[in-house]
């Protein structure tokens, strides 16, 4: 029911997981992202802990292999779920379990992952890898996200309905908290839904508000800062800073 793509943009260490279902509030469950550190997406029957201690494990400087056959280890019902993972060096991961139901799978590549579950068929997660991979890498992350799983709602998407009802998508920045998250909890149409509403995400006013909340209040040198100060790029100064 359920159709997801995680990314990470090398040119500034940035991840971003979108997420389309037929379900409610998906953006509450599925995406789990954290700066300077990677994403997980775990669906199906949706384990939360999974992207919880995902990351918890690839904080500590675990390959997205190494944390997925951990979870799994840990996950007494692991037939059940979906899950995959990308690292801090882009590598990624990925697992569909035998009772996801028809069709389900996941495809797994550097700096890109796409997983899906009771799709029409894997034409889904190939028409989203090709529309991200496709698009401009000079858009910020959020946007390409965005095409790709407009591309796998296009594709068929969920096989229960036309329409996804919810979708989410959520972009890491230099803060412990995301840059981006953005929720349609219910919509007959989420996938436009989020759109329009990432389209608003970009005005000139709310991307303002966004730089002077991560201001606000001044943490510098104090135990409650957790901004991230790695960036991948040599020059952090040449950085889109605005919102993904």
């Amino acid at each position: 029911m359920t159709f997801s793509i995680l990314a990470r943009d090398p040119h500034n260490g940035r991840f971003g997981v979108a997420v389309a279902t037929c379900h409610l509030a998906v953006g509450s469950t599925v995406p789990h992202i954290r700066a300077g550190v990677g994403a997980v997406a775990t669906q199906a029957h949706t384990n939360p802990y999974l992207g919880i201690c995902g990351l918890e494990r690839l904080e500590q400087h675990q390959s997205a292999s190494v944390v997925l056959s951990g979870l799994l280890a840990d996950d007494p019902q692991a037939e059940l779920r979906q899950v995959q993972l990308i690292d801090g060096s882009g590598h990624t991961a990925g697992w569909t379990g035998d009772a996801c139901g028809a069709w389900a799978g996941h495809r797994c590549r550097d700096n890109v992952a796409v997983a899906g579950n009771l799709l029409v068929g894997e034409e889904v997660l190939l028409a989203m890898e090709a529309a991200f991979l496709a698009s401009d890498p000079s858009w910020k992350l959020g946007r390409r996200l965005l095409q790709a799983l407009r591309a796998g709602e296009d594709a068929g998407g969920d096989r229960r309905a036309e329409r996804s009802t919810s979708a989410a998508l959520q972009v890491s920045g230099e803060a412990a908290f995301p840059l981006l998250d953005l929720r349609v909890d219910f919509h007959d149409d989420a996938v436009v839904e989020l759109e329009r509403i990432y389209e608003r995400s970009q005005m000139r006013w709310a991307q303002q508000w966004r730089q002077e909340l991560l201001q606000r209040p001044s943490l510098d040198r104090t135990p409650l800062n957790r901004t991230i100060p790695h960036r991948a790029s040599a020059d952090p100064a040449s950085e889109d800073r605005t919102v993904a």
